[in-house]
C-alpha cells in the first residue's frame, strides 16, 4: 500500500488523495454476506488491508475477518464504527423502498474490482 494513504486517518483524507477511491454505490443487504462482500469490497477500494482497516478501526484482524467471512457474531456497536471507518453509511427502510438499489445477487464484487483495477 502507497506510504501516504496509510498514514491518513480518515476515509475522506483517503478519498481527498485517491484518484481511485470513488462514492461507494449504494447496495441493498439481505444477508450477512451481502454485508461482508460489501465491506472487503469498500476495504479494496480505498487501498487498506485487513491489519490498516482493523488498526483504523480499533479492532484486531481476526474480527475484520470474521466480517469479511460473514460471521453473524459480531458486535453491532463495531459494525457501525467500521462502517463510519469505510465511508459507508447503514440506512434502514421499509421493504420496497430501496427496489432500485442493487440487491447484491449474483454480481461478483471480486471480479468487477478486478476488472476496474484492470487485473
Amino acid at each position: 500500500m502507497n506510504s501516504d494513504v496509510s498514514r491518513l486517518s480518515t476515509f475522506a483524507d483517503i478519498q481527498a488523495q485517491s484518484p481511485f477511491v470513488e462514492k461507494a454505490v449504494p447496495m441493498k443487504v439481505s444477508s450477512m454476506r451481502d454485508f461482508a462482500v460489501a465491506v472487503r469490497g469498500r476495504r479494496r477500494d480505498l487501498g487498506l488491508s485487513q491489519a490498516d482497516l482493523a488498526a483504523r478501526v480499533g479492532v484486531s484482524r481476526a474480527w475484520i475477518i470474521a466480517v469479511e467471512s460473514a460471521k453473524s457474531s459480531v458486535e453491532f456497536g463495531l459494525v457501525l464504527r467500521l462502517l463510519d471507518h469505510l465511508g459507508l453509511a447503514l440506512d434502514v427502510a421499509e421493504r420496497g423502498s430501496f427496489d432500485n438499489v442493487s440487491t447484491g445477487g449474483s454480481f461478483d464484487l471480486d471480479s468487477h474490482l478486478d476488472e476496474y483495477r484492470g487485473l
